[in-house]
């Protein structure tokens, strides 16, 4: 491999497409931006990858995972797949399932966080044309003995088999479930009344059964239903197709050319019951043939232990995470040298997405690179969602700070249309789901009368008068609020403006103001905080709020009133999603009585006013 940060790697179009857009005015401000690179075919499905690659490189390492998560380690640290080993356990589970006979159109529902064996019955569901739904495991490992949510979920899921990695921890909520469906736990089957082990599965001998259902996948087949938050109620169950997904990397291949010249190696934690996970990495490593070490560690307290240990021994080319991930690395990467000259020496490409990256993260992880390699880290995000497969843009050139979200890829029409002060963004391409399932008002409320996707994103260009400068997020529609003066608030943007003016102070915050006068927040402090004297927390945050105010201009911008809190966010409670940054609405209900004490006429000690 070549130096990762070469001088010509931006301007070389064998790896990176040139920056280019094109703009069409439609009048009212609204306007469309689409790249003038025509968009190439794409793959009829998913297994098209998986066939193509254990042909051309099978006895190539695919995937591993720490050998602690199976029983059937194959190597003193990690259990590993080359290829051609993958297709071959594809091929056997995809028979058993077909020889179960399963109800027409009935989903696998998969109980597991990211393994090997997880991953096997995901590939061969899809492979021979059955939709595959991951559930997060926080709605198990959370349920505290109540099962109705995940009930709710498989009642609407109606599910043609169940699958667990581990009865002891998700066994009680598919008993609890009552499913009348063949279930398939890697661990502890014989604990579950009329289990089957997953590992039968795998002794299956594959037949022409399986390739003949493989050749009838097209692109309109269900691939994966993937569940949306939930946070104002039930989660929306999303169509994935072969389609959309293929379309996709076929989006993400003309723009990060590098990955088909560079076959990416992959060490990441993301969950695969979202997106980021399970549709953005996880396919970028099928699609062009990389490696992917599956990683057990998480961005909380105790399970980054894991994730630094692994880097110890893996060094990635190209690196996803979201911003909280890169705050509870930055510590470890900042005083051991040797550990960020391993993470850094191979990288070509740092990635966050998810949520926006604070100003002094995105410098602190600079600062380090520079330490320890002499050209620059390309750091560089992606702006998407769940119906979207998921990317919408890309940033395919050099940044000098987080915000801006790219341009749009090929195939991408995204038209800004003006809605309450902002540039409302929606989208058409061939990456867009085709609805939620089995819910048709949800369906026609997600599309306006053209056909484009409502994602309820804001964004403006960051130069008028040069659309490929790039696009810049502006927040959600839907965080914005108003205080009693009638002033709107963008409470996502302020958020993450604030974060970044109390750093190192503030960890994350929670933006306040809905029906009140004034914009306050909840703050978590950092670790480092927590250990000073808060008398001194408190000088300090009050001079950095003064800063902030004089910067900001205009009362929906600037905040004078906080609330420390030096606990941190619970991950248990829901305050921290488990692709690991903060639940804002989780947060304000659980902690309602802090939001009282912070407008509280008579101060309390906690509560920081500049």
């Amino acid at each position: 491999m070549t130096s990762p940060q070469a001088s010509n790697f931006f301007s070389d179009e064998a790896m990176l497409a040139p920056r280019r857009v094109e703009r069409t005015d439609l009048g009212g401000g609204a306007f469309l931006l689409r790249s003038p690179e025509p968009l190439k075919p794409w793959a009829q499905s998913i297994g098209v990858w998986l066939e193509h690659w254990a042909r051309q490189k099978p006895d190539a390492l695919a995937f591993a995972e720490p050998a602690g998560l199976s029983t059937a380690a194959v190597s003193p640290g990690w259990r590993t797949l080359t290829w051609a080993e993958l297709r071959t356990a594809v091929g056997s589970v995809a028979q058993a399932l077909l020889d179960m006979k399963l109800v027409p159109g009935a989903p696998v529902v998969i109980f597991s966080d990211n393994a090997v064996d997880h991953l096997v019955l995901m590939l061969a569901a899809m492979h021979v044309g059955r939709a595959a739904c991951t559930v997060s495991s926080a709605y198990c490992r959370l349920a505290g003995g109540d099962f109705s949510r995940i009930r709710g979920i498989l009642a609407a899921l109606g599910p043609g088999l169940v699958y667990a990695s581990d009865a002891g921890t998700y066994g009680p909520a598919v008993l609890a479930s009552a499913v009348a469906v063949p279930v398939v736990f890697s661990r502890g089957a014989e604990s579950h009344p009329g289990a089957i082990t997953f590992e039968s599965l795998l002794r299956v001998r594959e037949t022409d059964q399986v390739q003949q259902a493989f050749a009838a996948v097209g692109p309109e087949t269900h691939a994966k239903y993937l569940l949306t938050s939930g946070s104002t109620g039930h989660p929306k169950v999303v169509i994935n197709t072969h389609g959309m997904l293929c379309a996709n990397q076929q989006m993400i291949a003309q723009t990060l050319r590098f990955l088909a010249v560079e076959p990416p190696v992959l060490l990441d934690w993301l969950p695969w019951s979202h997106t980021f996970g399970g549709n953005h990495n996880l396919n970028i490593v099928l699609r062009n043939g990389g490696t992917l070490f599956i990683d057990d560690g998480r961005p909380v307290p105790g399970l980054i232990d894991r994730t630094i240990a692994h880097l110890r021994e893996v060094q990635p080319t190209v690196f996803f995470n979201v911003p909280r991930g890169y705050d509870m690395l930055l510590p470890a990467l900042e005083s051991d040298a040797a550990l960020a000259g391993r993470f850094f020496k191979r990288l070509r490409m740092v990635f966050y997405a998810g949520a926006g990256m604070p100003v002094a993260t995105w410098q602190r992880l600079e600062a380090v690179a520079a330490r320890v390699r002499a050209e620059p880290v390309w750091f560089t995000t992606s702006w998407g969602s769940t119906e979207t497969s998921p990317a919408i843009t890309a940033a395919h050139w050099q940044l000098d700070r987080p915000g801006v979200i790219g341009l749009p890829m090929p195939g991408v029409d995204l038209k800004f249309v003006p809605n309450a002060g902002k540039l409302e963004m929606r989208i058409r391409g061939p990456h867009i789901f085709p609805g939620y399932r089995g819910n048709e008002a949800a369906t026609r409320d997600a599309f306006d009368e053209a056909g484009y996707y409502r994602i309820g994103d804001a964004g403006y260009l960051l130069d008028e008068s040069d659309p490929a400068s790039g696009v810049v997020f502006n927040g959600r529609v839907a965080e914005d609020f108003k205080l009693t003066t009638g002033t709107w608030v963008s409470g996502g943007t302020l958020r993450l403006a604030l974060v970044t003016a109390l750093a190192p102070l503030v960890q994350d915050a929670v933006i306040t103001g809905h029906d009140r006068t004034e914009v306050g927040a909840l703050v978590f402090l950092s670790e480092a905080a927590r250990a000073l004297p808060i008398e001194a927390v408190k000088a300090q945050l009050i001079e950095k709020l003064a800063a902030h105010a004089a910067q900001a201009g205009g009362s929906s911008q600037s905040l004078r009133r906080l609330l420390l809190l030096t606990d941190a966010p619970s991950m248990a409670a829901g305050e921290i999603t488990d692709k690991g940054y903060i639940n804002q609405r989780m947060v304000l209900q659980r902690r309602s009585a802090d939001v009282d004490t912070l407008y509280a006429s008579q101060p309390d000690p906690r509560v920081v006013i500049a």
